[in-house]
C-alpha cells in the first residue's frame, strides 16, 4: 500500500444507550488535563440522519462549517499556522483506530472523552481553542465528522495564505533538495504565495515521479519510466504486451 507523507515548504516574495459501561481510553503516551479553554460559536445545519448521496452532501455542508468557524477562530486569534499545525496533530491522531472508535463510541460517557481531550492536549501542545473545538464535536455528538473536517480545513487554510498543494509520487523517497526544486517549479506554474508537498510511495511507477496539482489534483506532470513505456508501448502498437523492466 502507497504510503502517504507530508513535507510543508513555504516560499514569500444513532441515540446512545443507557449502560454505563465505560471502555478505557486508547494506551497513548499522554499526561496531565485541565486546560482553561475559551468559547468557540459554531453555526452548523441541523443534524438529520440520511443516506446516500444527499447525506454525504448534508455531512460535507457540516464539515465545512466546522473547518470554517475553527479558521475564524484561528484568524481572529492571529493563530492560523498554529491551528493547522494542530489540525495534522489531530489527523495523525485520529489515524488510529481504536482512538477514532474510542471517540465515536456511544457507550463511552462524554466526560471521559473530554478528560481524554485534555491529556491530548496537554502531551500534543494544542492551541486552547483547538481543544475546546474537539470538545464542541463530543459534545454536539459530530466527532464521525473529524476527517471530513480536517480535509475542509486545509482548503480553507490554503486559500486563505494563498497555498498551492502538490502530490508527488515516487518509487523511493526523494531527497529533500529535490523536492524543494519540485515546489519552485509548481509555484512558478501556478503563482502561488506558498506550495505544500505531500509526497506518495508508488512501486509501479518503475522509476521517475509524477506530480499532481491543481484543483483536486486536475493537473498532472508525468515524468514516470511508467509513462515512458506506456508511450513506447503505444507507438510500437504492442497492445497487451507486457513489458519486462
Amino acid at each position: 500500500m502507497a504510503a502517504l507523507q507530508q513535507t510543508t515548504i513555504t516560499f514569500r516574495p444513532q441515540s446512545p444507550p443507557t449502560t454505563t459501561t465505560t471502555t478505557p481510553p486508547p494506551k497513548i503516551t499522554l499526561s496531565s488535563r485541565g486546560l482553561k479553554l475559551p468559547k468557540l460559536t459554531i453555526t452548523t445545519l441541523r443534524r438529520r440522519r440520511n443516506t446516500g448521496a444527499s447525506g454525504a452532501t448534508m455531512a460535507g455542508s457540516a464539515a465545512g462549517s466546522y473547518a470554517s468557524a475553527l479558521a475564524d477562530v484561528a484568524k481572529s486569534n492571529n493563530t492560523l499556522e498554529e491551528t493547522q499545525s494542530d489540525i495534522e496533530k489531530i489527523e495523525q491522531l485520529f489515524s488510529n483506530s481504536d482512538v477514532y472508535n474510542f471517540f465515536n463510541n456511544p457507550t463511552v460517557p462524554i466526560e471521559t472523552k473530554r478528560s481524554f481531550v485534555d491529556d491530548i492536549a496537554k502531551s500534543s501542545e494544542l492551541k486552547p481553542h483547538v481543544a475546546n473545538f474537539l470538545n464542541i464535536l463530543i459534545d454536539m455528538k459530530r466527532v464521525e465528522l473529524i476527517k471530513e473536517i480536517v480535509k475542509e480545513f486545509e482548503v480553507v487554510y490554503n486559500k486563505l495564505t494563498n497555498t498551492e498543494v502538490a502530490v508527488v509520487s515516487s518509487v523511493v523517497k526523494l531527497e529533500s533538495d529535490h523536492l524543494a526544486q519540485i515546489a519552485k517549479g509548481v509555484q512558478k506554474l501556478t503563482g502561488a504565495k506558498n506550495v505544500r508537498i505531500k509526497t506518495l510511495i508508488d512501486p509501479s511507477l518503475v522509476a521517475g515521479f509524477t506530480i499532481r496539482y491543481g484543483n483536486s489534483g486536475s493537473k498532472l506532470i508525468d515524468m514516470s519510466v511508467k509513462k515512458q513505456l506506456e508511450e513506447i508501448s503505444a507507438q510500437l502498437d504492442l497492445g497487451d504486451i507486457q513489458l519486462a523492466v
